[in-house]
């Protein structure tokens, strides 16, 4: 589903420039579950913005579902992030004035689907996550972990095909990140492609296969066995 050849990403910064993605190479299967790892700095978040076409490589080319990212144009890349891309995030990113069920139909409002859909989609989407008596809450009124359910509800209520997670427990208590954490297990078992970074090699355990990167470079390439063996080392070994 996602095929990066060469990609590279760099930022002008004050008459130089700094390149926070270095020449990553990757393929990421349909329906597969991957952990990315990482000090802060290692370019994680870039690659999981360029996955997810919410910044574009300065050199390389990014395949996603077949087509080459890099030809589309930015009307293109809006329906695709619109239709075929969820995102969550650390943070949640909710709208702090509307309720949990107006929050996750915003996607639907901006795809135009009608307004009596939108509702009945989006209390689907919140009972499904535990959240059905929780509808007109907004989110000052909800945990941490209720927000997070809620931002899960809305990054999938437009039927992805891949979703990209941002530290998704990173903001959360042990158990309110393992119900994500739960979540995102079942997402994956009915088939969504998942992509989750992360610092924490608890939550990297849980994925088919982990890419660790250290200075804009893929050092590692980790499977499910060797990550439940050890612990990653943030070394800059080669690949393996």
């Amino acid at each position: 589903m996602i095929r990066l050849e060469d990609v590279s990403r760099s930022y002008a910064i004050g008459g130089g420039s700094i390149a926070a993605l270095a020449s990553v190479t990757e393929h990421v299967r349909t329906g597969e579950y991957v952990a990315i790892m990482g000090p802060s700095g290692s370019g994680k978040s870039t690659l999981l913005n360029v996955i997810g076409c919410l910044d574009r490589p300065t050199t390389g080319r990014y395949w996603l579902d077949g087509r080459e990212v890099g030809g589309l144009s930015e009307d293109e890349l809006t329906l695709v992030r619109r239709h075929t891309i969820g995102f969550i995030f650390q943070f949640f990113h909710l709208v702090p004035r509307l309720s949990a069920l107006e929050n996750v139909e915003l996607p639907m409002v901006f795809a135009d689907v009608a307004r009596g859909e939108r509702r009945s989609r989006a209390a689907d989407a919140l009972a499904a996550v535990g959240l059905a008596d929780r509808v007109t809450h907004r989110p000052d009124q909800l945990s941490g972990g209720e927000r997070q359910r809620v931002a899960i509800a809305r990054a999938t209520i437009m039927r992805p095909q891949l979703l990209l997670a941002d530290e998704p427990t990173g903001n959360l208590d042990s158990v309110s990140g393992a119900q994500v954490l739960e979540m995102l297990d079942r997402l994956h078992a009915g088939g969504l492609t998942l992509l989750v970074v992360t610092h924490d090699p608890q939550v990297a355990r849980r994925a088919q296969r982990t890419l660790v990167m250290a200075d804009g470079h893929v050092v590692r390439r980790l499977t499910s066995e060797q990550m439940r063996g050890a612990a990653p080392s943030w070394g800059t070994a080669a690949s393996s």
